[in-house]
């Protein structure tokens, strides 16, 4: 039920932004808001959850990609990147801009979460001691990864273009790590 709610959530607030009331959260679902209260106790609750679920599952998948003895480096490095939880449609601008008016602790978890990438850096870090990678400022790699990667967060331009998320994060992978020139030109 707990995922059905969040679901729901997200659904409220693409719809109708973060003015929605657990009354209409309630009316959406079919249920009482006596059951809905039985599950969360607010809109602050839900959205906590939704990141926590989101944070998890980011770090979930990351740590699955890094142990795997089998990936090469420069694949765990594609593959972290590239990682997307379930509920990526919750992270675009629009969203974000909302919480941040409407929620400001939960904001900055997300905010500190979308511009810090320990395991990524510390990949990148161990590429270069490989000599995989580089030697380029690691700080200044990883502004230009984390910004790259949060362009995504701008749903419109993707859907105005109809590129899919996957796609585009494909995309800024390749960019990023073997450049936009054709191998074969000089």
């Amino acid at each position: 039920m707990k995922a059905r709610i969040m679901k729901a959530f997200l659904e409220e607030i693409h719809e109708t932004s973060m003015k929605f009331t657990m009354d209409d959260l309630a009316k959406r679902l079919g249920i009482s808001k006596r059951t809905l209260y039985e599950h969360f106790s607010s809109k602050t609750e839900i959205l906590d959850a939704i990141i926590d679920s989101t944070l998890q599952e980011f770090d979930d998948k990351t740590a699955l990609i890094i142990q795997d003895p089998d990936l090469p480096l420069i694949d765990k490095i594609k593959k972290v990147i590239m990682v997307v939880p379930n509920y990526n449609d919750f992270y675009n601008w629009q969203i974000l801009d909302q919480m941040q008016k409407t929620h400001p602790a939960q904001w900055e978890r997300v905010h500190v979460a979308l511009n810090e990438w320990d395991d990524l850096r510390g990949l990148i870090e161990q590429g270069i001691r490989e000599g995989l990678i580089a030697d380029q400022n690691v700080s200044l790699l990883m502004k230009l990864i984390i910004d790259a990667t949060n362009s995504t967060l701008d749903r419109k331009f993707f859907y105005d273009n109809s590129i899919t998320v996957t796609e585009a994060m494909d995309s800024i992978v390749e960019i990023l790590l073997f450049g936009f020139i054709k191998k074969d030109s000089n």
